[in-house]
């Protein structure tokens, strides 16, 4: 893309500076229109399973309720406590939703689609993501109310429990694929499964991280059956409690654009990502673009995440710190034991060198 700036008489420094803009504007403007849609699609799966109608006033069959609900929200006073740290009040709202956005800069959604592709990619996004608790932490701590801040106590625990447990299965794809890079990922999935399938989902080594991994995405971003951190019953809100307007906005974008991310994530490391199900020749899809294969995946894997929250029943706090400290974390540590020794049995690292 900065070759393309070139080409209109611009030096290499301002070339490189209106790419990059660019860049981050392809991405985080349809990524905000992304998020105001599968809020409306989280709605109506909600409503097909509870046999409900769902949003269908606001537009053609609702389509428009989520921009009304934007503009009602952008309309209304913010309103801060009397007692908050205004200045921490504020800013941690907008910690949270640059951060979400930011994880998406090493994101490749085809091959050669993608802002950064650095080397360490999935290091990155494991370390960005890490960063969103600050702004749960801050908020909590900043509203200077006693349910916030037990919420934002709740959500550092349990998002500390189970990125614990999603590096380590980060470690067991890294292992597979010889690499960090995302797209380097992808590619060595190829034909990975029996010479035609494009996923390492299909590998019985790989197929239980990936159920932990979607579990502990579930966690991570803190949806049913994991949601402790606005459980009605005794947080009300939970740290959002005290935001109102355009802060709270942010923390609901925010929410939505980490749960896109770990869909993708899921898409990305043991499906294929933006390669076609099956890498055969007779059938036509590789004319398909692949930036549809992965919205399509990541499509589905919201699905899974809207249909988990319409059907599965709360957790007690107990059960979901268990869940992630005595059976993911000795599950995916004894895995990367045995993925080790099995790549080292089978001559895959050497291989690789």
């Amino acid at each position: 893309m900065t070759e393309f700036f070139q080409s209109f008489g611009m030096n290499y420094e301002w070339a490189w500076f209106v790419a990059t803009i660019s860049g981050i504007l392809l991405i985080a403007l349809p990524l905000m229109l992304a998020v105001a849609m599968i809020i409306y699609v989280d709605r109506k799966v909600w409503a097909a399973i509870n046999l409900r109608r769902g949003p269908n006033v606001v537009g053609p069959w609702g389509l428009l309720q989520s921009f009304a609900d934007g503009l009602k929200v952008f309309l209304q006073e913010t309103i801060i406590p009397s007692a908050a740290n205004k200045g921490i009040f504020l800013l941690a709202p907008i910690i949270t939703f640059t951060v979400a956005l930011a994880a998406w800069a090493v994101v490749p959604f085809d091959a050669g689609v993608v802002l950064a592709d650095i080397n360490v990619g999935l290091l990155y996004i494991l370390a960005i993501s890490s960063l969103g608790v600050y702004g749960v932490v801050m908020s909590g701590w900043a509203s200077n109310s006693k349910y916030p801040f037990y919420s934002a106590m709740r959500a550092a625990a349990q998002m500390i429990s189970y990125e614990v447990s999603i590096g380590f299965i980060l470690v067991c794809v890294v292992l597979f694929a010889g690499t960090f890079n995302l797209s380097a990922i992808v590619n060595e999935q190829q034909g990975f499964g029996l010479g035609i399938i494009n996923a390492y989902v299909v590998h019985p080594l790989l197929f239980p991280m990936w159920v932990v991994f979607f579990i502990s995405s579930l966690a991570e971003t803190a949806r049913v059956p994991f949601d402790l951190t606005e459980a009605e019953s005794e947080l009300v809100a939970g740290y959002q409690t005290e935001y109102s307007s355009m802060s709270f906005a942010l923390f609901w974008l925010g929410e939505y654009a980490n749960i896109l991310l770990m869909c993708s994530l899921n898409t990305l490391l043991f499906f294929g990502g933006w390669l076609p199900p099956l890498d055969v020749d007779w059938i036509p899809w590789f004319d398909i673009p692949g930036i549809i294969w992965f919205l399509g995946k990541t499509f589905l894997f919201f699905f899974m995440f809207s249909w988990v929250m319409a059907t599965v029943p709360r957790y007690r706090y107990d059960q979901l710190m268990r869940l992630g400290w005595k059976v993911f974390l000795p599950m995916s540590l004894l895995f990367v034991a045995v993925i080790s020794g099995y790549l080292m049995a089978t001559g895959h690292f050497e291989g690789q060198a």
